[in-house]
């Protein structure tokens, strides 16, 4: 039996192979939660844990209730201090009653992997926060070797593209004036320090404009494909361009050696009618494919053979969100825990008391491939 004649779609078995061998998945997503239709915390670990391949996920707080209900899940958490309480945290004393409070109290039940010090701090233009995100970040790593959590529990920030002033073609990139020297030398001179990675926020879809063009190059469909004259690449999805001018920014400061995170990355499914490629199959095809593609160990054309630790957004629509309709559909999944649009992240109703031994991994891959192709 031939390939096309497959009884059911490949990508059914994925997420069910991904569970038998136990490969840990780079996916995380975003979890927000400014919405007032949205179940509970401890459902939401629940389904996470018993029906995804979902296991790592982002907090924009650190409520003790959510960090609670995922005890004991080993989904990897991710919990972020607001932007507002910043400077408060250069105060080595609170810092460390907030780690005391938040971090030391469950991380023996809780896999707390990641403190994010605010959210794409530098685009809010707000000096008081900007001169003390480093400061804050320092501080917060010296209360964590107090608790001997320092090789537990990374720092870092996430960043919006807004912090470099030049991008097109990707060899181009660097930093804006003002801010590579003052705040983002200091910044990732720590990061490398402490072995933290630098998060971005890469978001193709505030670059399509009305085009087209831009639309596949966005959703890695094919194109033609954007060519960079100063070294020789082309590019066939704007994501891998946006990770390489970040990295180019990086490398002209000397700091290219310190690892990229994507914070954040997503595609709406429903928004105003004056935007092009908002619809159901535009997200489902870009999601998945950034899936595919950070997973795949590709890399980019400047920084090829790499995976990439990837957080989309975001694991629910938002109803209170401000800003266009866009902003509010963002989500992979509805409030009553139904896929918006399915890109594989579901698994399939089959439970593991434990991770199987060698010979059950080979036989299950035999038994599936065979069912598929026999």
């Amino acid at each position: 039996m031939g390939f096309m004649a497959l009884k059911t779609p490949l990508c059914v078995f994925f997420p069910l192979v991904i569970q038998i061998l136990g490969i840990e998945s780079n996916i995380g997503v975003n979890y927000g939660m400014q919405a007032d239709n949205l179940p509970p915390p401890n459902e939401v670990a629940k389904f996470l844990l018993d029906s995804t391949i979902i296991n790592h996920i982002r907090l924009f707080d650190a409520n003790p209730d959510t960090l609670q209900a995922f005890a004991h899940t080993g989904i990897a958490i991710t919990v972020t201090i607001p932007n507002d309480l910043i400077p408060q945290f250069t105060n080595f004393t609170f810092a460390q009653e907030w780690i005391k409070t938040n971090i030391s109290s469950h991380v023996h039940s809780t896999n707390i992997k990641r403190i994010l010090v605010g959210n794409e701090v530098l685009a809010t233009t707000n000096k008081l926060l900007i001169t003390n995100l480093v400061p804050t970040m320092q501080t917060l790593y010296s209360a964590l070797v107090e608790e001997s959590l320092e090789h537990k529990v990374q720092i870092s920030t996430p960043h919006s593209l807004g912090i470099l002033s030049s991008s097109n073609p990707p060899s181009t990139g660097r930093f804006r004036p003002g801010y590579d020297d003052h705040i983002l030398r200091p910044l990732l001179s720590f990061l490398r320090d402490i072995g933290s990675p630098f998060l971005v926020n890469p978001y193709p879809f505030f670059n399509i404009g009305s085009n087209d063009t831009n639309l596949n190059y966005a959703l890695f469909r094919s194109n033609s494909g954007v060519f960079d004259e100063y070294t020789g690449m082309n590019y066939t999805n704007m994501f891998d361009a946006q990770l390489d001018a970040i990295f180019c920014a990086m490398k002209k400061i000397g700091y290219d050696d310190v690892d990229i995170v994507v914070a954040e990355t997503g595609w709406p499914s429903q928004g105003d009618p004056d935007y092009i490629g908002i619809d159901p199959h535009s997200a489902a095809t870009y999601n998945a494919n950034v899936v595919r593609h950070v997973t795949s160990g590709v890399g980019t054309p400047l920084m090829p053979n790499r995976t990439f630790e990837t957080y989309l957004f975001a694991l629910f629509n938002e109803d209170l969100k401000f800003g266009p309709s866009y902003e509010r559909h963002f989500g992979l999944f509805g409030p009553e825990l139904i896929p918006v649009y399915d890109i594989g992240l579901l698994r399939p109703n089959m439970a593991f008391s434990g991770p199987p031994n060698s010979f059950i991994c080979c036989f299950m891959i035999i038994v599936i491939m065979g069912w598929l192709f026999g």
